[in-house]
């Protein structure tokens, strides 16, 4: 499996290309100085930063973000955390229903402590009736 600044790298190269850039360091070196307006880039260090060596620094990640027009959150992490983060909050949008919303609404409204026994006796209750047994014998009771 490909590390961080792998995938960075990966990013990095595919933004370029899809911008109209050679994937190489001087071409980035050179446009990326054009377009940053804080202590110049060297050679090396872009290399670093396409080969997989290295991540630049935020500010950095923002000026190559904009001269390559891609937001800087998927040059940085990559359009799988969004995915992701989209599955979660769908799983939580689809199967909440209103009931289940007013719970939370209850729970959230308690103080510390009794949130905090609210908490360990649903956590008691998942420990011994594991969600794929309540499913099973939900199904065995309706044959």
């Amino acid at each position: 499996m490909k590390n961080v600044k792998q995938k960075f790298a990966s990013r990095l190269r595919d933004a370029m290309v899809k911008a109209g850039y050679k994937p190489e360091p001087a071409v980035l070196e050179r446009n990326f100085n054009l377009n940053y307006y804080g202590k110049p880039i060297t050679l090396h260090g872009v290399r670093k930063w396409l080969i997989g060596e290295s991540i630049p620094p935020y500010d950095k990640i923002i000026a190559l973000a904009g001269m390559l027009n891609i937001p800087p959150d998927e040059l940085t992490f990559g359009l799988e955390i969004k995915t992701t983060i989209k599955e979660v909050r769908a799983r939580w949008d689809d199967g909440i229903g209103y009931q289940e919303r007013e719970v939370f609404e209850a729970f959230l409204a308690l103080p510390a402590p009794q949130r905090k026994i609210v908490r360990e006796v649903i956590q008691t209750f998942a420990k011994a009736f594991p969600a794929e047994a309540v499913v099973k014998h939900h199904l065995a009771k309706k044959s």
